[in-house]
């Protein structure tokens, strides 16, 4: 159909608002988050046509959300506004190292009441690819509309996606979390975990072990597992292959994990390659390039910080102690875009051309 979408997310839209301490007060900047938009961010400035289904309140944070995803090329028509229920907020603070914790106001807010007749027949056989998270199975009556919707589409042929989203304070119990967490990778082709949610649901602190758990567990065909400053792990049925991340001045890392999966996406459908067709070789050239992107993610804000060095990053990851604080995230949507994936001169695996598309 003409209409057809790279990438539908079904998810949260809220407010980041990330909390620093200057002069003794609490300061609050509000941001565009919710992992599902961020994630299809990413993909829209990688030349992917996509499109957000979700809910926010009919309220000043609201019209922010639906404002700046538009202006981030992303298709809003999807988004549905609640007249009784208010727009979701998240607290993040953030560490010396740029690492953040969150807490939630989400008690019946607008995405948590998006209900199956909110979500558009487009979302079940409209799309390439259908996103989700697992923040949409915390509660009702948006969990039951998430997975009837989800169903439908991989009944119709559609790739799913899937992050299993670990955030303690959204759940009544880990028991609770770890069961509907693997409801959504019963329905999943495309996996993302990170290195602590993938302890988290298998119970395993060896990496390899965790990996082979869900593996066989569930039937994913592929299965990222991002590692902060020490890359990601990337596997198949057939392939693994693990790389190391990019040497970056690293001011906030909310929204890396969802940048590299929205590369990932991106990268895929560039390709027109299936997870079973990865070898070695291009599995490394996707690994390259999500890397890059999850990199670029995290990057200061100031002008004077952009374009990054065309010099090669260094194959390591600067330790913390050389990550510098800043007042405010780095959101994706106030940056240059980079090129498509198609740009990247990586079919020598050069992550120096890997890096430079990201320019």
């Amino acid at each position: 159909m003409s209409d057809r979408y790279d990438i539908m997310a079904l998810g949260e839209c809220l407010v980041d608002m990330v909390c620093t301490e200057q002069g003794g007060k609490l300061c609050l900047e509000g941001n565009l988050g919710g992992a599902p938009a961020n994630v299809l961010a990413m993909a829209a400035r990688l030349g992917r046509k996509t499109a957000m289904v979700s809910k926010v309140g009919r309220d000043g944070f609201g019209d922010f959300l639906c404002r700046h995803i538009e202006a981030a090329r992303v298709d809003t028509r999807y988004i549905s506004r609640d007249e009784a229920h208010p727009t979701t907020l998240a607290i993040v603070r953030l560490d010396a190292a740029g690492n953040r914790s969150f807490s939630f106001y989400r008690d019946r807010t607008a995405d948590v009441m998006l209900d199956r007749a909110d979500i558009p027949a487009q979302a079940t056989g409209g799309t390439r690819i259908l996103h989700f998270g697992s923040l949409s199975l915390v509660c009702e009556p948006v969990c039951s509309a998430t997975l009837e919707a989800v169903a439908a589409a991989r009944a119709a042929g559609v790739t799913i996606s899937y992050d299993p989203n670990w955030r303690p304070p959204l759940w009544n119990s880990r028991e609770a979390a770890r069961e509907m967490m693997g409801r959504g990778m019963e329905l999943a082709d495309l996996v993302k975990v990170s290195e602590e949610e993938l302890v988290f649901l298998t119970g395993e602190t060896d990496l390899d072990r965790g990996v082979q758990a869900l593996l066989e567990r569930y039937p994913m065909r592929l299965l990222a597992v991002t590692r902060g400053p020490a890359g990601c792990l990337l596997c198949t049925r057939a392939v693994r292959i693990s790389a190391p991340t990019f040497d970056t001045e690293c001011v906030d890392t909310t929204g890396a994990g969802d940048a590299f999966w929205g590369a990932t996406l991106a990268w895929l459908l560039e390709q027109d390659l299936r997870p079973e067709q990865l070898d070695e070789t291009t599995a490394r050239q996707l690994v390259d390039f999500a890397n890059a992107a999850g990199s670029w993610w995290t990057l200061p804000t100031r002008p004077a910080a952009w374009p990054p060095p065309a010099r090669a990053p260094s194959r390591r990851c600067p330790p913390a102690s050389r990550s510098r604080r800043a007042s405010a995230r780095c959101p994706i949507w106030h940056k240059p875009s980079p090129r498509s994936p198609a740009a990247a001169d990586t079919t020598k695996g050069r992550r120096t051309e890997t890096w430079r598309s990201f320019r």
